[in-house]
């Protein structure tokens, strides 16, 4: 008895801004998927030496001068279309996610977080809830699916792979913050002295880890001591 985790049910509120963090990341993985389409068809067609940003002003611009079959150049352009109406739609979310949190303490510390900006912190915030539930940071990243499988036998033990459970768009929001840091920070230092050893991939897990440890001060604290060099 009480080895079990209570079960949360999310209060209301917490529901609703769920529910509007969830549409926009959908929007955001159907804008990157359209991008790649793009980016697959000019492939296709031998189109090389375009600029980083293909899909900004300038980008834009460039696309509608490059010479394709007509039926690569409908492709891009219905593709190219799509992207605007889901830019549009994710402008339109992402004003209704931050206004609900203007008041709340835990996101406006979470944003002191190196790489976590207004949309990311909504995202920690709404999908952790009450983080009082959590005793200490690392079920919280046990929580978010962060931590390495746990294999024991007799007298050997052996890590593996990440378990990815708990909630996927925490983990997606925690590697996306790190990919932004700079190498100035503590956790980009942290980041880049794992890369050296284990490779970037580790280094990304490993630094996404910190900083949803970070994450779980800031909401509960209101400030994050730990990002001191």
């Amino acid at each position: 008895m009480g080895r079990l985790p209570e079960a949360w049910i999310a209060p209301p509120a917490c529901r609703e801004l769920r529910e509007l963090v969830r549409h926009r990341a959908k929007l955001v993985g159907l804008r990157t998927n359209l991008k790649c389409h793009v980016s697959a068809v000019l492939a296709g067609a031998g189109v090389q030496a375009l600029p980083a940003d293909v899909f900004g002003v300038a980008g834009r611009g460039l696309l509608q001068c490059v010479a394709l079959p007509a039926a690569m150049r409908a492709k891009v352009n219905s593709a190219l279309r799509l992207i605007e109406a889901i830019d549009f739609e994710i402008d339109t979310f992402t004003p209704l996610v931050t206004t609900r949190l203007r008041a709340d303490p835990g996101w406006v510390a979470v944003q002191t977080i190196p790489g976590v900006g207004p949309v990311l912190g909504a995202v920690f915030v709404a999908e952790i809830g009450d983080i009082h539930r959590f005793r200490r940071p690392g079920q919280l990243t046990s929580w978010a699916g962060l931590t390495p499988k746990h294999h024991e036998s007799d007298t050997k033990v052996r890590r593996g792979r990440i378990t990815k459970q708990g909630s996927k768009l925490v983990r997606w929001a925690a590697i996306e913050a790190v990919q932004r840091i700079g190498a100035h920070t503590r956790l980009g230092a942290y980041r880049d002295g794992v890369a050296q050893r284990r490779g970037r991939n580790q280094a990304k897990v490993a630094a996404a880890r910190e900083l949803v440890e970070c994450v779980f001060y800031g909401l509960r604290d209101h400030h994050t001591r730990r990002l001191a060099a």
